[in-house]
């Protein structure tokens, strides 16, 4: 198997297209270690992997642990509310501590834009951003294209279209990079107020009105309302909201051509999207999850086993 062209993932800004097409292929081989009875291999038996997150999450930190464990890694979990952060401790010296202990990978999330980055160039382990800010998450971006290319059989001339708080989202912002590079054509459409000056400079289309962007597209990824970085500040209401801008099922049955829908969790029922649409026949909420965990799988597999 081919190796990466870097040593980290932390982001998918100028991530050549091979790298991305060797993490996609190698996922399907890692897809098929989750169908087994016994869903281990031995891959990374003797490496040690710290998910360093600095801010809450489920889908993300289980779903790397359980990459991890099925991996054979031995797995170190940090939570700032119960660390020496909460005593005062600076990020680089918690992150030098940890390191100290003779650790070879680091899963990080944190609050501000560029600290895997920060940290990265002044520690010598291999870091995977799990999101930094309203940066990038590229291990998500990862799971969106390969359930994308997984159920349509390619990403190349696919529309997708990304829908929803564009302005805050760091999955949005992976995603771009990622599809584009693949060869899919990309839009974004949500309220002016939560749509980035010059997106279109990334190569992305900008729709206003919902139903132009679902007549246009192969795939939407709806993206939820982040009302913790006061997103909810940029529109009327969460009713009005959902009335310009929801996924319903009326607003797909009235399309010539299904749909796939994914969104990157967590869901907010009855505003960017309905219940029936989310658990409908088009969804691929449930299998992102899955591949989550073999996308990540196959991260924590090329980078732990590169040679320098």
């Amino acid at each position: 198997m081919s190796q990466l062209s870097t040593n980290h993932l932390l982001g998918l800004d100028g991530v050549p297209r091979e790298d991305i097409e060797l993490i996609l292929n190698s996922t399907d081989t890692f897809l098929e270690v989750l169908e087994r009875p016994v869903k281990k291999v031995p891959t990374l038996q003797g490496k040690t992997v710290v998910n360093l997150f600095f801010e809450n999450s489920t889908r993300t930190r289980i779903s790397f642990e359980l990459a991890e464990r099925r991996l054979s890694a031995d797995v170190v979990n940090f939570s700032a509310s119960t660390s020496s952060v909460s005593k005062g401790e600076t990020l680089l010296d918690t992150a030098r501590n940890i390191e100290a202990m003779k650790v070879d990978m680091v899963v990080m999330r944190h609050a501000a834009a560029g600290a895997c980055e920060f940290l990265r160039t002044r520690c010598t382990s291999r870091f995977i951003n799990a999101g930094d800010g309203s940066h990038e998450h590229p291990t998500q971006a990862l799971l969106d294209m390969y359930t994308i290319r997984k159920s349509l059989g390619t990403l190349e001339g696919v529309n997708v279209c990304i829908i929803g708080d564009i302005a805050h989202s760091r999955v949005a912002l992976s995603n771009i990079f990622g599809l584009v590079t693949m060869g899919a054509n990309v839009a974004v459409c949500g309220p002016p107020s939560l749509m980035p000056r010059h997106i279109e400079k990334l190569g992305a289309r900008v729709f206003t009105n919902v139903d132009e962007a679902l007549g246009w597209c192969d795939a939407i990824n709806v993206l939820r309302i982040q009302l913790e970085r006061q997103a909810g500040a940029s529109f009327p209401s969460l009713r009005e909201y959902r009335n310009t801008f929801g996924i319903t099922v009326e607003r797909l049955d009235g399309l010539a051509k299904p749909v796939l829908v994914l969104h990157p969790g967590p869901i907010n029922r009855g505003v960017e999207i309905d219940s029936e649409v989310a658990d409908g026949a088009a969804a691929v909420i449930l299998p992102q999850v899955t591949n989550g965990v073999a996308v990540r799988m196959a991260v924590l597999y090329l980078l732990g086993t590169k040679t320098e």
